[in-house]
């Protein structure tokens, strides 16, 4: 489906024509849902949070100033929602390593992955999440997954920019340590 700028349906939707909200849903419910279920973590929860934050950027969209894109207002309403959410269930998140040696790229830490099959890959890629508390795949996901600049995370998530920076650093260095247990495991299971 072709979709029209965000600014033309929130036109649209202020100026009466309310189903025109419709587009703005189908053209970011996929994001908001990732959002939300890469912090809970559970899909129903995932769900219930999407539709809620839908619910409200509608309730609330003569207030969006438009400063921002409405994507980060949205995906920030989505995170917000999310965080909340956990913090109500009083889930304990893992801390984020402090120790920092090295910065890895998403390409180092997945390069050994090309040469696994398509089955192998996705399982160490969603053993690689697994290890990861909500927040840390919340900004993998929205930073390398779905593009969105650094500036724009940390209105999404509240954070600094240099924070946000900070922390996909640590988050790196946590993937690239964790694959390369998962690999040892694995080839010392070839041998055992």
């Amino acid at each position: 489906m072709e979709f029209q700028s965000d600014a033309y349906y929130i036109e649209q939707v202020l100026n009466g024509t309310k189903n025109a909200f419709a587009h703005l849903v189908e053209k970011h419910k996929h994001m908001v849902f990732t959002v939300a279920l890469r912090i809970v973590r559970n899909r129903e929860d995932a769900e219930e949070i999407a539709q809620d934050a839908f619910i409200k950027a509608f309730q609330s969209l003569e207030t969006f100033k438009q400063e921002s894109k409405f994507s980060t207002w949205l995906y920030k309403i989505a995170y917000n929602a999310a965080i909340s959410k956990t913090r109500k269930k009083k889930l304990e998140m893992a801390p984020i390593e402090v120790n920092v040696v090295e910065n890895y790229t998403l390409d180092e830490i997945f390069e050994n992955l090309e040469r696994l099959e398509d089955n192998e890959q996705k399982r160490i890629i969603s053993r690689l999440f697994e290890s990861l508390n909500p927040d840390e795949s919340t900004l993998i996901t929205l930073y390398y997954y779905e593009n969105i600049q650094t500036e724009e995370i940390a209105e999404i998530t509240g954070l600094t920019q240099s924070n946000v920076k900070v922390k996909l650093h640590r988050i790196r260095q946590k993937m690239h340590n964790e694959l390369q247990k998962i690999l040892a495991m694995d080839i010392k299971e070839l041998y055992t």
